[in-house]
């Protein structure tokens, strides 16, 4: 009987104490889902919130697509019509709703940039294609192996369809797949002709590890290329180029340094004739040549310097003839002459014995 009083009693302590706690305590509230008073509806401010989000997807579109770079000065507008919806009040129903205005209003101007973006964006693309497919073509490999074209020449069609149907992102990343076969197959095909150029020169004795190196690099490149792992196969396919092109380097400039004594021996022999009086301008021009290549061997560009000492060696060559028949004809001349002098002495003397008799 005492446990039930107490616990009646102890239950009224707590309802009294809840009751003092209610009227010291303000009551607090959660705001409508709909209004607030003297705030904007929830309604418009998800609105904004959309408004926002279309503008900052508009623009972001427009900079995937580099319409700054098209458009400078329509971009500066379009940007300060952007940050100004975004300093905007946002407390009442009309300035939420002047909010969303603008950033409509920035979301057509980002549109309308990327509407006069995209055909200039496109052909940009195109030419890169075209410029890089040509440039396949002139090597001549496309027609030698015409299975590795194809491929690249699918997917820019494929590119071109994506864009007709407005699947800009997706036409953007197609066309940069297909730029991107065409200039590694542009890589490997420049690496394969300056291979055949070594081997069709002989060149492969002045270095042969960075040939060999090349060779394993170069299969490796393909492999890679095969597998679509384009990152590792432009890598190596640039280095197996740059081995053979290194190789080539080795070839001529050996080939430079010997072609060098052999012109100098043959101009050394030529002013030994004095081929540099004899036939002055046809010297002087082979001169002229010898010395270009000499400028072009200090400046490593062996190549050029072998080409200009060849050329130069069969003018001194040629000089050298010259001069020796012009001495030849000028040999003759003389003995012609000589024998005409001794002709007429002896004509003389005939002369002379036949006054000498006539006299007696």
């Amino acid at each position: 009987m005492k446990k039930k009083v107490f616990f009646t009693g102890f239950l009224q302590i707590l309802l009294v104490l809840s009751i003092l706690s209610c009227k010291s305590t303000p009551r607090t509230t959660t705001p409508p889902s709909t209004t607030q008073s003297g705030g904007a509806s929830q309604a418009l401010l998800n609105t904004l919130r959309d408004a926002t989000d279309n503008a900052a997807e508009a623009r972001k579109r427009a900079v995937d697509f580099e319409s700054p770079q098209y458009f400078p000065s329509d971009w500066d507008a379009a940007e300060r019509q952007y940050s100004s919806a975004g300093n905007l009040p946002r407390s009442t129903d009309a300035e939420v709703q002047q909010a969303i205005n603008s950033f409509n209003a920035s979301a057509d101007a980002y549109n309308e940039l990327f509407r006069k973006t995209i055909p200039l964006y496109a052909q940009a693309r195109e030419d890169e294609i075209i410029t890089a497919r040509d440039a396949l073509i002139a090597t001549g490999l496309a027609g030698t192996f015409p299975e590795y074209l194809q491929k690249p020449d699918d997917i820019s069609l494929l590119a071109l369809s994506q864009y007709e149907e407005e699947k800009y992102y997706e036409a953007r990343d197609t066309a940069a797949k297909a730029l991107t076969e065409y200039e590694l197959l542009n890589i490997g095909a420049n690496a394969y002709l300056t291979r055949q150029r070594i081997i069709n020169l002989d060149f492969t004795t002045y270095d042969p590890e960075n040939f060999d190196k090349a060779d394993e690099i170069g299969l490796a490149a393909l492999d890679e290329f095969e597998s679509g792992n384009y990152v590792e196969a432009k890598d190596l396919g640039e280095e197996a180029l740059l081995r053979y092109n290194l190789v080539l380097s080795a070839g001529w400039m050996a080939y430079a340094s010997g072609k060098r004594d052999s012109a100098n021996s043959e101009r050394e022999h030529a002013l030994f004739l004095k081929a540099n009086i004899a036939v002055r301008d046809f010297f002087r021009d082979a001169d002229v040549i010898f010395n270009q290549a000499e400028a072009a061997l200090m400046a490593e560009q062996y190549e050029n310097a072998a080409i200009n000492y060849t050329e130069s060696e069969v003018r001194f060559v040629l000089a050298s003839r010259d001069t020796e028949e012009k001495r030849r004809i000028a040999d003759e001349v003389i003995k012609e002459a000589e024998e005409k002098i001794e002709e007429s002495d002896e004509t003389a003397r005939h002369a002379e014995i036949i006054i000498e008799g006539g006299e007696r």
